[in-house]
């Protein structure tokens, strides 16, 4: 063989000790098990919290509303009310009584009235 030829040769070993197949490396990760566990629970808790706050933002909502039907329905019974009062005041006037009281044929007679003082 000549010397071009175990050159060559040569050269071709050298390539291919200097390749050795490298086996995949360990990564190391950046948070331990118990970190990630930890992370995990802590998500867990925060979803939880979320939940349960809009849970109750919506049954707050609910019994605003609720508050607020009655609040309106309390209004109009209070203006009948008063439309009421103004109608007994209205027909319990003496004018109004003694009206009907001579329509019904009733007379006034002055000796059984009696005064009443404060």
């Amino acid at each position: 063989m000549s010397n071009l030829a175990r050159k060559l040769q040569q050269e071709q070993q050298q390539r291919t000790v200097q390749a050795p197949v490298k086996a995949p490396a360990k990564r190391n990760s950046i948070l331990t098990p118990g970190e990630k566990i930890l992370m995990f629970v802590f998500g867990a808790m925060v979803c939880f919290g979320a939940t349960f706050m809009v849970s109750k933002q919506a049954a707050i909502y609910e019994v605003n509303k609720e508050i607020q039907l009655m609040e309106s329905s309390i209004q109009e019974q209070q203006k009948v009310n008063s439309d009421l009062e103004v109608q007994v005041s209205e027909l319990s006037t003496y004018e109004r009584i003694w009206e009907k009281a001579k329509q019904l044929g009733l007379t006034l007679n002055e000796d059984n009235v009696k005064g009443v003082e404060n």
